[in-house]
């Protein structure tokens, strides 16, 4: 059976992500230092062999994508929205301290790692940590299967990097992060019998490459 290559990158940084304010579904683009990275790691994947490029819908991924594709001769950027970042209700927009202080009981089973807790709905969709999971592992296990024995690179977001880690090596949902999940890493796995497969996490060396040299 043919084994599918997946290079799961989380997008580039955002001026939310610099001062730790909560995205989740809202559409916040790339700031300089994101562009830079996404520069980065276009140059990096040049030579991937790269089959396919997959993006979640939201603009921090699609332009981190299509600067990956660009170097494909403009191949397409296929969307997703199956791959955003995960819904966090009336907390998106949010500093983390501005969520503890407001929403304290929230914010505890949030940081408790209570995989079925909801926050407030405000005026964005709100998931669970479980339902969450479910459809980012199923979206990446979709394109895997419809696509056997090539090499796809999927750009989506912090928390879709964390399901596909914690699915590939068997990691309880409600066990502590242990690990990074950097801005334009490069995270490598296959899939091959219906199970998704790490082989490499959090390559970033790539970022370390002059701004001066991207140009």
């Amino acid at each position: 059976m043919n084994n599918t290559k997946i290079l799961l990158i989380r997008h580039g940084e955002t001026a939310w992500n610099a001062v730790r304010r909560l995205q989740g579904h809202i559409d916040i683009p790339l700031n300089a230092e994101g562009e830079r990275q996404a520069a980065a790691l276009a140059r990096a994947l040049a030579g991937e062999g790269v089959d396919l490029i997959v993006s979640s819908d939201l603009q921090r991924a699609r332009q981190t994508a299509q600067a990956v594709a660009v170097q494909y001769d403009h191949a397409t950027v296929h969307s997703d929205p199956a791959l955003r970042e995960r819904g966090y209700g009336v907390f998106e927009g949010m500093l983390y301290t501005e969520v503890a202080l407001q929403y304290p009981e929230d914010f505890a089973l949030w940081q408790a790692r209570d995989i079925d807790a909801v926050m407030p709905a405000g005026d964005r969709v709100a998931e669970s940590f479980r339902q969450f999971y479910a459809r980012a592992t199923g979206a990446i296990a979709r394109w895997a299967v419809e696509h056997p024995g090539k090499t796809i690179a999927i750009v989506a977001h912090g928390g879709v990097l964390e399901c596909a880690y914690r699915e590939a090596v068997g990691m309880q949902l409600d066990s502590p992060r242990d690990f990074q999940v950097k801005n334009a890493s490069i995270n490598r796995f296959h899939f091959a019998d219906g199970k998704l497969v790490l082989d490499s996490w959090g390559e970033v060396a790539h970022l370390a490459v002059a701004l001066d040299d991207i140009i």
